[in-house]
């Protein structure tokens, strides 16, 4: 449930109504490392971020998406850390089976791994994922009660065109609503601008906010206001150290999904510092 912080009344179109603030839902810095860094690099990594001994509050948490051969190193280093996660990088969308090379989610719950990333942009592009299998992933995660870190996200003509926003919901919809209120309550969803990843561009955060509440509307249309105001929804384009708390002070920004800048020990413990506390 996320943290209440204030009621306040509100004119609107049925007449007055008490509007909750929701500022302290689940807040969230997720490093994606990508395919980057030798076992002995990511181990010290790891140490270094945990040994800046920042103080986590009850709604704030880092998870560390890491690559397949690091996961149990990793799962090992932060396994007495206050609100420290690992999360596998990806899972294949079958339970089982003759698929060569491939890793499923009950593989991953049984070495104790509680998040994976799913439909992040790169494995649409470069692997062919579309919504109708990511839907599957989903599935297999909740059933192996691993917490899915949903990616959407438009490219650069989708938002030069204007569509951002149905191609967006499309995605969401498609991948996530057929899961019941229960089941989706456990989905964090991270937007990422296509055009903002590696790209060194960024979204304003005008333009985050703005997507971000959009995403919120469409949940809550969906699951209901309080289903939507507890999801945390985490920006994922080119977040680094000098933009993190400007984007991070969006109402609707519940943290980032950190690529290069996670993968520098200093930069990515300034952008934890700057969730919302």
């Amino acid at each position: 449930m996320p943290y209440i912080l204030s009621t306040q009344a509100m004119d609107g179109f049925y007449g007055t109504f008490y509007k909750t603030t929701i500022a302290m839902r689940k807040q969230i810095a997720a490093a994606n490392w990508k395919m980057n860094g030798t076992y002995q690099q990511a181990e010290s990594l790891l140490n270094e971020i945990l040994q800046a001994k920042i103080a986590l509050k009850p709604f704030q948490e880092v998870i560390f998406a890491v690559p397949f051969p690091y996961l149990i190193m990793s799962n090992s280093v932060v396994a007495n850390e206050y609100h420290y996660h690992i999360s596998a990088q990806n899972c294949y969308h079958k339970a089982s089976g003759a698929f060569t090379g491939e890793v499923s989610a009950e593989m991953l719950r049984s070495i104790g791994i509680r998040y994976c990333v799913i439909g992040h942009s790169e494995r649409r592009e470069y692997f062919g994922e579309d919504n109708a299998l990511l839907a599957g992933k989903a599935d297999l995660c909740l059933k192996n009660e691993i917490t899915p870190l949903f990616c959407c996200g438009e490219p650069l003509a989708v938002r030069e065109s204007g569509n951002q926003n149905q191609y967006v919901a499309d995605q969401i919809e498609a991948s996530l609503f057929h899961l019941n209120k229960e089941d989706f309550s456990r989905v964090i969803i991270a937007y990422e601008p296509i055009w903002a990843i590696g790209t060194g561009k960024t979204a304003a955060a005008e333009q985050a906010q703005e997507m971000h509440s959009f995403i919120r509307s469409t949940l809550k249309k969906k699951y209901g206001e309080e289903t939507a105001a507890a999801t945390p929804i985490l920006y994922g384009g080119s977040v680094k150290a000098n933009n993190a708390a400007e984007l991070f002070a969006c109402e609707d920004v519940d943290g980032g999904l950190v690529g290069g800048a996670s993968l520098a020990a200093d930069d990515f413990i300034e952008i934890v510092k700057a969730l919302k506390g």
